[in-house]
């Protein structure tokens, strides 16, 4: 049963039989199909993901390279009026972010105006003074950005936390609606349902668009990855492929007299654009942390000199940062004059007295999280944590409350999911993907859904548990899908 005040995306608060008008199809469907051949169809995507190599890897985790992450087959399910107010609020965040770091590494007009307090920034861990000065070709820093949000209602929408590093997860969306394709494809008969498979396309357009002046007409982009050890190398891999470019790893790349190179067996290629998929800590041991095995030595001072362009840019984890999240109401409406179309979660920034009291005395009701934390680390969700994870939480608030936020527990929305007992509903997130090129911002229509599999937990990373749906988001005319919708996508 859906519990009370929770808002089922394809149900809405009408309960297990009921289904929202414009979704009467998969209701339809969901009646007509039996258990066992959804637990067929299941079974048959896990098999492709498996033999296709689709697996992540949880640090720490002996098994981690074999872990596939669980794929549901209900889709999650946006009607275009939605889609189109969400987009909107997408494109307005997006374009504050790459405002805020130019800004930051630039004239800093926010924090003389008193926007946000300087230490905050420039105290951050994330704050890279190395990069002050720099100016990433055509101005963008944030090129691709995988923006959480989750929904409480029918009209109700939050941002959870900005990703503008490296964000992850755009595979999964590819492969899931490759599944859906092969498996369901009369749900695409019914609807009419955005294609994504022109995402790399996307990616490399905007990658293009950003080139050095000097690129010429048919500048050289690669992807550089860590290595095949890392969680999302599967992604990485994928992503070059997918785009007919070079994936790469700093062996392969070397700088002199501040142009990148790439080591060939035809000779030296010079390379224009860098999707790096490495931490700024490793991207250059001249200039981060000397150690570095993964980096490229003097890719710094090429970027510095105007002679290659690095997606996303160094520096950009700043945005990411959860302190600075809580000021995005701020930040947009400084950069844009307008209030901001999608709201943050309420926060609070334990770094401050007050707030610092509040947490403390209600733990037990609170999530909260480490300021630079990912993949659900460092978080507690206290309405079910033990009265031990508590306590061991509040220790570590009082030894150093600059380090977390808290946010309330909000009723995430649920999706109808396969479980062992039949249909039952489980919470979801969304990550939608953001692209800022020369020309603009562009949504990805689409998105990766994330679902907490475990009953009642509103806990959704892949590496704590939760897997992914495939997220429709429908076409103004819905009311049939031409035939060519299926081979299309």
């Amino acid at each position: 049963m859906i519990s009370g005040g929770v808002f089922d995306e394809i149900r809405g608060h009408g309960g297990p039989r009921h289904v929202r008008p414009e979704f009467a199809a998969l209701g339809r469907w969901l009646e007509d199909t039996p258990q066992e051949e959804l637990d067929r169809r299941l079974e048959a995507a896990e098999a492709t993901f498996r033999q296709l190599g689709i697996t992540f890897a949880v640090y720490g985790d002996a098994d981690a390279a074999e872990r596939i992450i669980p794929f549901d087959i209900v889709p999650r399910i946006f009607t275009d009026s939605e889609w189109a107010g969400l987009s909107d609020g997408l494109v307005q965040r997006v374009q504050a972010i790459n405002a805020f770091l130019d800004d930051i590494y630039g004239n800093r007009e926010i924090l003389k105006a008193g926007i946000l307090p300087p230490e905050l920034v420039l105290q951050n861990p994330q704050f890279r003074p190395e990069i002050a000065g720099a100016r990433p070709p055509h101005g963008v820093w944030a090129h691709i950005c995988g923006i959480d949000c989750v929904r409480t209602g029918p009209d109700e929408f939050f941002v959870l936390e900005d990703n503008a590093r490296t964000p992850s997860g755009v595979s999964y969306m590819l492969e899931n609606r490759e599944a859906m394709i092969r498996l369901c494809p009369e749900l695409f008969r019914e609807f009419r349902v955005a294609a994504v498979d022109s995402y790399p396309d996307m990616l490399l357009e905007t990658m293009r668009s950003v080139a050095p002046p000097g690129a010429g007409q048919s500048p050289v982009c690669v992807v550089l990855t860590p290595g095949h050890f890392n969680s999302a190398y599967y992604e990485h891999s994928f992503l070059a492929d997918s785009m007919g470019v070079e994936l790469v790893e700093a062996a392969d790349l070397l700088v002199d007299d501040d142009i990148v190179w790439m080591r060939t067996i035809g000779g030296r290629v010079k390379v224009d654009v860098i999707y790096r998929r490495i931490d700024d800590d490793f991207l250059d041991p001249l200039v981060f942390r000397p150690d570095s095995m993964l980096g490229v030595p003097g890719l710094i001072a090429a970027y510095r000199a105007g002679n290659v362009a690095i997606i996303n840019a160094p520096g950009n984890g700043i945005a990411d940062d959860k302190a600075i999240y809580s000021y995005m109401p701020e930040i947009v409406r400084f950069y844009s004059g307008a209030e901001a179309k999608l709201p943050n979660v309420q926060t609070f920034r334990c770094r401050e007295p007050d707030a610092l009291r509040y947490v403390l005395d209600h733990l037990d009701e609170l999530v909260v999280k480490l300021v630079d934390g990912s993949g659900g680390y460092g978080m507690l969700v206290g309405p079910t944590a033990s009265r031990g994870e508590i306590e061991a939480f509040r220790a570590a608030l009082m030894a150093a409350p600059e380090r977390y936020i808290a946010q309330p527990t909000l009723a995430l929305s649920t999706v109808p999911t396969v479980t062992d007992a039949g249909l039952a509903p489980r919470h979801v997130d969304f990550r939608p993907f953001v692209l800022t090129g020369r020309e603009g911002v562009k949504v990805v229509p689409g998105g990766l859904t994330r679902v907490a599999l475990t009953e009642g937990s509103l806990v959704v990373n892949s590496s704590q548990g939760g897997g992914t749906k495939d997220s429709f988001v429908l076409l103004p005319d819905t009311a049939r899908a031409p035939q060519s919708q299926v081979q299309s996508q």
